[in-house]
């Protein structure tokens, strides 16, 4: 399996599927609007941005299971990310990940890596990096700083 083998929600309620994104080198993001990681849109975009034309993505599905920081609509929630941040990445419909209604692609990438307190999300901002052949390669913390996986993105990228 990989991310590819799923689909996502877009704003609009409309399903694309992640195979668009085979063969590319994604960061998949959980992200909110009213969280102190926030300002981590601007690194986000920045990547996106730079790697964009080698085959890279960031993938965003916005969650509102850590301290209602994600109260918008989906509508909302693309709106405030274009104006704040002028993200031109996916960000996808709301989701769960973690509990009864976690979404196929999250159960999926938290059994491929586990963080520092096993399988289940601590907080908006957790990364999964995914190489071009759709393994995860690495899952980070919400407080490292999306800039900082510029080197690794490009050696991925070849």
């Amino acid at each position: 399996m990989s991310p590819c083998d799923f689909t996502a929600t877009r704003p609009d309620g409309s399903e694309q599927p992640l195979a668009t994104y085979r063969g590319q080198v994604l960061l998949i993001v959980n992200v909110a609007s009213r969280c102190g990681f926030t300002p981590q849109y601007k690194g986000l975009q920045a990547l996106q941005t730079r790697f964009a034309p080698r085959g890279f993505s960031v993938l965003a599905f916005p969650c509102n299971q850590f301290g209602r920081q994600e109260p918008g609509s989906d509508a909302e929630i693309a709106t405030f990310c274009t104006t704040n941040f002028g993200v031109t990445f996916p960000v996808f419909a709301k989701i769960d990940v973690n509990g009864a209604h976690t979404t196929p692609l999250w159960a999926w990438l938290k059994s491929q890596k586990s963080g520092l307190l096993g399988q289940r999300i601590t907080w908006n901002f957790t990364k999964f990096l995914i190489d071009r052949n759709g393994a995860v390669t690495a899952r980070y913390a919400p407080k490292k700083p999306p800039e900082t996986l510029a080197d690794t993105i490009d050696k991925l990228l070849g």
